[in-house]
């Protein structure tokens, strides 16, 4: 059955193998994604941060490279935040002694046009759609859905899976609590509340939906692939372990962390972006959960707060400063080509749920 299940899933969206690039914005170069679908799986672009002529070549470069298919993600966007001029200089004043100083326009980060990149993704065509931090406008749904694009919602509770569906999603990520970088939470509120590991949520997803579900959240290696399929996933998406490829391009320093990290020596926390996410429990992230230590501005105000001193820190290799996403898995993967990665996770699975 879970093979079957796999199997199904792969031919309706041309896939060699159910194992999914996670669309991590800042991450997902063309290079992972190429590599990815060459090995069969389905590449992923991370649109939060892109402009639209940007999505446009990143969906270009990828389409001259390999015919495979590609999904392209953006965050539904959040309320105006609240702010506190008082509040934010706090903020700054704690940065600061992390260097460099911040200067006080840095707090008016906006996010970027939601409709523009909307746009521009209806004219890339992928084959796939997906969200985090919500489901799509009912009109944007209709659009996909006259264009054949498949649209995948990534949820964190079981009551976001209804939602989704009732929404018009063909398919949903269930992203347990291991999984690095942002928490999808439709609620920020709760992201933190809410901290569903796979092995609970993923059962509990697939029994409350009709369509097809995809895992994902601390899967690092083909054991993880195979369990999340018997739990009742169609396949498997996986983040941090890619980031291991050297096509994914990351900061050495970074890489090399995600190799030898322990579960337990990553952290949810709002400290970069005000935004809950996963990722390496470094000096920084640990001070800023000190009772001493301010609370995190809302997003996107603390991303704008943070961006000198996550500069400085990319700058000068200082893995304390930078922010450095990371999934409980993170350290099951290997530091090889994507495209084998791909090619001997979907054999082991295979092999193993086959016995």
């Amino acid at each position: 059955m879970p093979l079957a299940r796999a199997e199904s899933f792969c031919r309706r969206f041309g896939l060699r193998a159910p194992i999914l690039l996670a669309p991590m914005a800042g991450a997902c170069p063309p290079a992972l994604s190429i590599a990815v679908a060459r090995g069969g799986g389905l590449g992923a672009c991370g649109a939060l941060q892109m402009q639209p002529v940007e999505i446009a070549q990143w969906a270009a470069s990828v389409r001259a490279a390999t015919n495979g298919a590609f999904q392209m993600n953006l965050w539904i966007p959040d309320a105006p935040p609240k702010r506190d001029a008082a509040h934010e200089a706090r903020v700054r004043d704690f940065l600061g002694a992390w260097g460099p100083a911040v200067p006080a326009e840095a707090a008016e980060a906006v996010p970027l046009d939601f409709a523009a990149q909307c746009e521009a993704i209806l004219a890339a065509g992928p084959a796939i759609v997906s969200s985090i931090m919500g489901v799509y406008p009912p009109a944007f749904v209709a659009r996909l859905k006259d264009r054949g694009i498949a649209w995948f919602a990534t949820v964190t509770t079981v009551a976001e899976a209804r939602a989704a569906e009732a929404a018009g999603a063909d398919v949903i990520v269930a992203q347990g609590s291991e999984a690095g970088g942002h928490r999808g939470a439709f609620d920020p509120a709760q992201a933190e509340r809410r901290q569903v590991g796979l092995f609970a949520l993923l059962p509990a997803v697939t029994n409350a939906v009709r369509v097809p579900v995809v895992a994902t959240g601390g899967i690092g290696d083909a054991r993880g692939v195979a369990a999340a399929l018997v739990l009742g996933a169609s396949a498997a998406q996986i983040g941090s372990a890619f980031l291991r490829c050297p096509e994914a391009g990351i900061h050495p320093v970074w890489a090399e962390a995600l190799g030898r990290i322990a579960p337990e020596d990553t952290m949810v926390t709002r400290a970069f972006s005000g935004r809950a996410g996963r990722g390496i429990a470094t000096a920084y992230v640990q001070a800023a959960a000190s009772p001493d230590a301010p609370d995190p501005a809302p997003y996107p105000v603390q991303r704008g707060l943070t961006g000198p001193m996550r500069a400085a820190g990319q700058k000068d290799g200082d893995l304390d400063r930078m922010q450095a996403w990371a999934g409980q898995g993170t350290a099951l993967g290997r530091s090889e080509p994507a495209a084998e990665a791909v090619h001997r996770l979907w054999e082991e699975a295979k092999t193993m749920l086959s016995r």
